[in-house]
């Protein structure tokens, strides 16, 4: 069996639960060993004692996502864009979509990447980084980590979505995994070994930018030795800039893109407003981000596992396949985050504990008490990205962009400054979870009805030769 028509059958015909497993394993695999780099980070920067550096790193960390906001516009959007021809067998389709994304993506980031290194002062201040030691070590660490390992990480990114987009969940996610790994190898040897006491944050930041560097030379190194096998192609062309490809990209990957931007935006109000709570917690604000983050990514990598999925079998009419898909990877995604919850329930101290030293117990309070309200919102968090990223594998661009922005920025934002007249400190962290249980209500009232006009009843997929 050709490897086309092997991924083919594993969009049409296999069973269910065995094609979400075999797309769902290696990606949320790559996502957890994302968070454990992250966390690696975090553990390793901790164990220098300082708060000043703990900040800057959580400072940065929303210009950071920036990248990923970018790589989802175009990621995402073409993955859905990819599956969905996928489905009616249009080959052409599949390349202009690839095309356009690869481009799109690598242009839109060096913009960025230059307007960090222009306003770098002025935007990490917006980003809660006033404080003069703080500052400091944040320019160092966003200068190394957008600035100049931006375009690296942002490219790496996007090709995981859209080797991903095609079936090969396996070759996507080792691409991730690789740059994770070396990250956590690095770390300690840039951070203790090659540089100097006091710049410890540098050397995480150079770990950071090399090894998503060395993830993307793996997906360009694979691509190019699956040349023939695969309808991805990056060359310029006409075709690429149809308005039929660039609307499709744009329907599906804006609402990821302003999710993840959304996501930022409420982080910097989040660590702005912290900071009139001093520096012990921001930092203990960063680690429980960090941690609780373990939960969201998972259910990220569930979400985008079966996007291609979704998409595929929407576009081939296989509307009982589309309803499985969605109400089985959403049901895991949820019993996971459950399971993470409970875990940050029982074991938060402990778990803070191991970013931060004992000594500096306020930070450790901090964190501590923020993660057990943080971590309430995962199962419903959860349950709500399932949805979106339905939506954005459908192409139902204005469903997912509606959800996109209650998730983040609409809601929780407001009820950050509220909260916070009402319950000092914690109310700011609150507002996290109350957004998660709205938007999970609204998610799934726009879900029943659109599957409710889909129905189960199967329809044989269109007879297409594989693209």
């Amino acid at each position: 069996m050709s490897p086309r028509k092997n991924e083919r059958e594993l969009f049409e015909s296999s069973p269910i639960l065995l094609s979400i497993i075999r797309l769902a394993v290696p990606t949320v695999l790559g996502q957890i060993i994302l968070v454990i780099y992250n966390m690696a980070d975090t553990f390793f920067i901790g164990l220098t004692g300082s708060d000043a550096m703990l900040t800057a790193a959580t400072v940065c960390m929303p210009a950071f996502m920036f990248l990923s906001a970018i790589s989802n516009l175009f990621g995402v959007g073409g993955a859905s864009v990819i599956s969905r021809a996928m489905g009616q067998g249009d080959a052409g389709r599949i390349r202009s979509a690839s095309s356009f994304s690869a481009w799109g993506c690598l242009g839109l980031t060096l913009l960025y990447c230059i307007l960090t290194a222009v306003l770098a002062d002025p935007f990490l201040d917006l980003l809660g980084g006033q404080a003069e030691e703080v500052h400091a070590f944040a320019r160092d660490y966003l200068r190394i980590t957008v600035t100049l390992g931006g375009p690296a990480t942002a490219m790496s990114a996007l090709l995981s979505h859209l080797i991903r987009s095609e079936g090969r969940a396996m070759m996507a996610s080792a691409g991730i995994m690789l740059g994770g790994l070396m990250n956590i190898a690095l770390d300690p040897l840039f951070m203790f070994v090659l540089l100097p006491p006091g710049r410890e944050i540098e050397g995480a930041a150079a770990a950071t930018a090399l090894s998503n560097l060395c993830a993307l030379l793996y997906f360009l190194i694979a691509l190019r030795r699956r040349r023939g096998k695969t309808s991805l192609r990056f060359r310029p062309s006409r075709q690429m800039l149809e308005r039929s490809v660039v609307a499709g990209v744009f329907s599906a990957g804006l609402p990821a893109c302003l999710m993840t931007l959304m996501e930022n935006i409420s982080y910097a109000v989040l660590d702005n407003m912290m900071a009139a709570y001093g520096v012990a917690c921001q930092a203990g604000l960063g680690v429980a981000k960090k941690i609780n983050m373990l939960a969201h990514c998972i259910v990220r990598g569930m979400s985008q596992s079966v996007l291609p999925l979704i998409g595929f079998n929407y576009s081939a009419k296989n509307f009982r396949r589309m309803r499985q898909s969605v109400l089985y990877s959403g049901a895991m995604s949820v019993s996971l985050a459950l399971l993470c919850m409970a875990v940050s329930l029982m074991f938060n101290w402990q778990l803070v504990s191991i970013f931060i030293v004992d000594s500096n117990v306020e930070s450790l309070d901090s964190g501590a008490r923020f993660l057990r309200i943080l971590c309430l919102g995962g199962p419903f968090s959860a349950c709500a990205y399932a949805i979106i990223s339905f939506f954005q594998a459908t192409g139902k661009g204005a469903r997912s962009f509606l959800l996109a922005v209650l998730r983040k920025g609409l809601l929780d934002i407001p009820m950050m400054f509220l909260l916070n007249l009402l319950i000092p400190a914690d109310g700011i962290v609150m507002a996290t979870p109350i957004t998660d249980v709205i938007c999970c209500a609204v998610a799934l009232t726009l879900l029943i009805p659109f599957l409710k006009r889909h129905p189960e009843t199967p329809r044989a997929a269109p007879r297409h030769s594989p693209p």
